[in-house]
C-alpha cells in the first residue's frame, strides 16, 4: 500500500512522535511531513514533537515542529487524520489527546512491542526503523533530496550506522537508493551520530568511570542523577550514546543506563548483545522497544531498579545457558 491512498481526502492532518524523540522519530515525522506537503499542498499539516537535539537542525523545515505543547495542543482541535509514528498512543505524551479525537487514527511503527493503537495499524518489526518503513509507503517517483536525507538520518540512528542486528539486506538497499539523491551522507553521519559536545563527552566519561558490572560481568549498569546533571549543566539529550558505549565493553551481554527524571524515578535504557531480549523485560515495566534495544521508566531507588531488572536478565541468561547444554 501507499500512505497517500489513506490521506488523499484529508483536509487537516496531524503528525506526532514519541516523547524524548530519537533520530528515527525525528526523521520519520519530518520525512512524512515533507512528503505530504509535496503530495497534498492544499492540506493543513501540523507536526507535534518535543524539541529534538540540535544535531537534527540539518533536517529541512525542522522549524515547523510544534514543541510548546501548553500553547500548541488545543483541546478543541480535531484533525481529519492523525498519524502516530514510531510509537503507540501512550508515548505521544500530551499529544495523545489530539490523536484520540481525530476522525481517523493511523499508527505507523516498527517496534515489536507495539500492538497497534489506530484505526489503521502499519506495524512491521522486520523493518530497521520507522523511516525505512515510510520509504516503502512512499511513491518513489515523488522522493527528492530533502525527503531522502531526512529518512536516511532516521535509519542511521536506529541501525547504529548499519551495524546493529536490525540491519537487513533490504535496509542497505534502501540506504543505497536514498544516498543516490546526492546529499553529503558522510558528513551527515559525523554531525548527527558521532560528533559530541564537550559536555556530552564529559558526562559520558563519568558514566563509564562509575559503571558497575554484575552477574559475573555479563551485565553493566551506570546511572546519572539530577545533581550530576546540574553540575555539568547537561540535559537528557546530552546522554545519548552512553548506553551503547557501555554495551561494547568486552564480556558484557546486557547494558543498562538510567538517569533520574524525578525523585525516585528513572528513565532506563537497555541494550543487548544478543543473549538477552531487553524488549521483553522493558514491557514488564510498562516500556518497550526492540529485542536488542529497549527502555522504560521505573520508580524506586537506584538499587531497587537494578535488582528488579537483574532478576529478569539473570533468568534469560540462565535459560540461554541451559539451552546450550
Amino acid at each position: 500500500m501507499k500512505i497517500i491512498e489513506e490521506l488523499r481526502d484529508a483536509k487537516t492532518i496531524g503528525i506526532g512522535g514519541h516523547i524524548r524523540p530519537d533520530g528515527d522519530c525525528v526523521g520519520s515525522v519530518m520525512g512524512l511531513y515533507l512528503y505530504l506537503k509535496k503530495e497534498l499542498p492544499e492540506a493543513q499539516i501540523d507536526v507535534y514533537l518535543e524539541r529534538p537535539a540540535d544535531i537534527f537542525r540539518c533536517i529541512p523545515k525542522i522549524d515547523v515542529l510544534k514543541s510548546d505543547f501548553e500553547k500548541d495542543v488545543r483541546p478543541d482541535k480535531i484533525y481529519d487524520v492523525f498519524l502516530a509514528l514510531d510509537c503507540n498512543a501512550e508515548r505521544l505524551g500530551d499529544v495523545e489527546t489530539l490523536y484520540g479525537k481525530a476522525g481517523r487514527r493511523i499508527n505507523i511503527d516498527h517496534h515489536i512491542s507495539n500492538p497497534g493503537c489506530g484505526d489503521l495499524n502499519i506495524i512491521e518489526p522486520e523493518k530497521s526503523s520507522t523511516c525505512e518503513l515510510l520509504y516503502e509507503l512512499f511513491d518513489k517517483e515523488r522522493l527528492d533530496e530533502e525527503i531522502a536525507k531526512t529518512l536516511y538520518i532516521g535509519m542511521i540512528h536506529d541501525t547504529g550506522v548499519f551495524k546493529y542486528s536490525n540491519t537487513s539486506p533490504r535496509t542497505l538497499q534502501v540506504a543505497s537508493d536514498l544516498i543516490s539523491y546526492g546529499f553529503d551522507f558522510p558528513r551527515l553521519i559525523d554531525e548527527t551520530f558521532y560528533e559530541k559536545t564537550y559536555i556530552q563527552n564529559q558526562i559520558m566519561g563519568r558514566a563509564v568511570l562509575e559503571s558497575i558490572r554484575f552477574l559475573d560481568g555479563k551485565c553493566i549498569v551506570s546511572m546519572v542523577d539530577r545533581k550530576t546533571m546540574r553540575f555539568y549543566q547537561a540535559e537528557p539529550k546530552d546522554l545519548d550514546g552512553i548506553v551503547n558505549q557501555l554495551r561494547i565493553v568486552k564480556g558484557v551481554e546486557c547494558a543498562i543506563f538510567m538517569y533520574e527524571v524525578a525523585p525516585m524515578e528513572y528513565k532506563v535504557s537497555m541494550r543487548s548483545n544478543g543473549n538477552v531480549d531487553v524488549a521483553e523485560i522493558a514491557v514488564k515495566f510498562g516500556g518497550g522497544g526492540h529485542v536488542r534495544a529497549a527502555g522504560c521508566n521505573m520508580k524506586g531507588t537506584y538499587y531497587d531498579t537494578i535488582n528488579n531488572l537483574s532478576v529478569h536478565i539473570e533468568e534469560q541468561l540462565k535459560d540461554k545457558e541451559n539451552c546450550k547444554r
